[in-house]
């Protein structure tokens, strides 16, 4: 018996019967030889973690623009702590760590730069539109892997593509994922708007903290002890009314002074600015983008190849971009 098989007999064993076994996964859309040592969701996140769009998460926004303060979250900062949530509701509830945490891990990989503001420009430059989650599992499909993509197991790529939106994944380890994700961003945008000073501690939501909790850990911990003691039975990870209602509370206050608050209309405006021109540069020139973003451009349709191109760029290098193609450089002569 290989180590692969008897990782996969200890899940039958111990895992729930609503748990989603590695051995009944519904496979890959190109079929492979079973790994000796990693069961297929164990080696579904091996293949994200050394992919290149996993790497450039360090430099993309979660709220602040290219921050510099050293303990502002990025996109990668935020994924891993969207697997720390989401794994623990799993494992409170006896599901499949594996596959929770290889949803979790890929969930963003398609996000552009400069956060949602990003994705706002994208969705009204392209004809059908742009949302970061189906931009994610067009990257582990196709974009990753010179073109060849991750051949990523059918959970793990629908936990991906559902983990927002209209949606709903299939197995209730992706929806650990869909849960953690809104848990995560709204503890640690709401972290980081107090570290920024951007809202100071009297403005939080007094009725919402009183439930719960007064700091970061209370809070999180309360909303994963609350999913996991609704969600001990059926096909539905549930919160109890109370804290979910608080919980809402506190996300609509999120969005009123810190994700649609004036302050961040000037960077809106310029991030919008710049994406919205580096795509009509590039639409008008595609040979000078990458090989692999022409190939697409020359099958899919040039507007597809430069999304494809754009959201895959850090913060930084599309205002670097931006600036050798747009801002003169200066006479450097001596």
């Amino acid at each position: 018996m290989t180590i692969r098989e008897r990782t996969e007999e200890r899940e039958a064993a111990w895992l729930s019967d609503r748990a989603c076994l590695a051995s009944a996964s519904r496979g890959r859309a190109r079929r492979e030889e079973p790994c000796p040592t990693r069961t297929c969701f164990q080696r579904d996140r091996d293949r994200i973690i050394h992919s290149k769009a996993f790497r450039r998460l360090q430099g993309k926004t979660q709220v602040y623009i290219a921050p510099e303060g050293d303990h502002f979250r990025t996109r990668l900062t935020h994924t891993l702590e969207v697997a720390q949530v989401a794994r623990t509701i799993a494992r409170s509830l006896s599901l499949n760590e594996d596959l929770t945490e290889a949803i979790a891990l890929g969930h963003d990989l398609g996000h552009t730069p400069f956060g949602h503001i990003g994705e706002q420009s994208l969705d009204e430059l392209l004809a059908d539109g742009f949302r970061h989650n189906e931009q994610s599992l067009r990257v582990v499909d196709l974009l990753e892997n010179g073109g060849q993509g991750l051949n990523l197991t059918e959970e793990v790529r629908d936990g991906i593509v559902h983990h927002s939106g209209a949606g709903f994944p299939f197995t209730l380890e992706g929806q650990c994922v869909r849960r953690a994700d809104r848990i995560a961003y709204l503890n640690h945008d709401l972290d980081d708007a107090l570290r920024g000073g951007i809202l100071q501690p009297f403005e939080l939501p007094a009725d919402c903290l009183r439930i719960l909790g007064r700091t970061h850990a209370e809070r999180i911990n309360t909303m994963i002890c609350d999913i996991v003691e609704n969600s001990q039975e059926g096909d539905l990870l549930q919160m109890s009314p109370l804290v979910q209602s608080a919980m809402d509370g506190l996300r609509e206050f999120m969005f009123d002074k810190v994700y649609r608050d004036s302050w961040r209309a000037l960077e809106e405006r310029r991030c919008d600015h710049v994406v919205h021109t580096l795509f009509e540069y590039f639409c008008n020139h595609p040979g000078e983008m990458p090989e692999d973003y022409m190939v697409i451009s020359y099958r899919e349709g040039t507007q597809r190849g430069v999304a494809d191109y754009l959201s895959g760029m850090t913060d930084r290098y599309a205002i670097r971009l931006f600036q050798q193609l747009f801002i003169p450089a200066g006479f450097t002569g001596g």
